[in-house]
């Protein structure tokens, strides 16, 4: 249901997340830059990559990172990707591909980093998923999770459940023609757990709404 989801609003899924978020979610995205570890020539894998965003602010704004892997399984999210990353003339650099976070089909510790933004709560089998996270991860390497989050302040939550509830779903619906894809996106991030990640350093943006987790990798 959800591949056939993101494939479906696909087209205007750059533009509604811009629309939507008040172009906060590249700033989001942008902020994972700072947590990078500063070494060299760092191999990310980027997993539930859409639109390849973040692989693409990785390699623009990140001298230190040498090549991202990107992975969805929305390949109609894949294809914009690729041709955003063509456009970018980041091709040598960015490699896309038709992946499932529950089961990586990468071998133990490859990557350096491996990024997830707003990807995590669309996964049924969360602790599968970061557990294949991790095992690909080299030894002392970083798992770095962006995602929706909720925030602490009473007024402000009133406020944004509101938005979420009620304005979100029926601009993201004019706009995408699916407004049960955008009544989905509010109910994943209110339903949305946080336990699995709980152990990581968290870091919170915009009052909550969207939070940085970083974990390291014991050597």
């Amino acid at each position: 249901m959800i591949q056939a989801l993101f494939n479906k609003i696909a087209p205007r899924y750059d533009l509604l997340n811009r629309l939507l978020s008040f172009g906060q979610d590249q700033f989001w995205r942008k902020r994972i830059i700072n947590f990078l570890p500063k070494q060299t020539d760092l191999n990310i894998l980027d997993v539930a990559t859409g639109t390849a965003d973040l692989a693409i602010m990785i390699l623009k704004n990140a001298k230190q990172v040498a090549h991202v892997t990107g992975i969805d399984l929305a390949t109609n999210m894949l294809r914009i990707g690729q041709e955003k990353v063509d456009k970018a003339a980041l091709g040598a650099c960015i490699d896309l591909q038709t992946g499932d976070a529950h089961h990586l089909g990468f071998p133990d510790s490859l990557f350096d980093v491996v990024t997830v933004a707003f990807g995590l709560r669309n996964m049924p089998g969360k602790e599968q998923a970061l557990s294949e996270m991790k095992r690909v991860l080299k030894p002392g390497g970083r798992l770095i999770i962006l995602e929706f989050s909720m925030p602490q302040n009473a007024f402000f939550k009133a406020i944004y459940l509101f938005y979420f509830r009620h304005i979100l779903p029926f601009v993201g619906g004019f706009i995408s023609g699916d407004q049960q894809a955008y009544r989905y996106l509010n109910q994943s991030v209110e339903t949305f757990s946080s336990k699995e990640i709980d152990s990581m350093k968290a870091y919170p943006l915009c009052f909550g709404i969207a939070t940085i987790y970083v974990a390291d990798k014991l050597a």
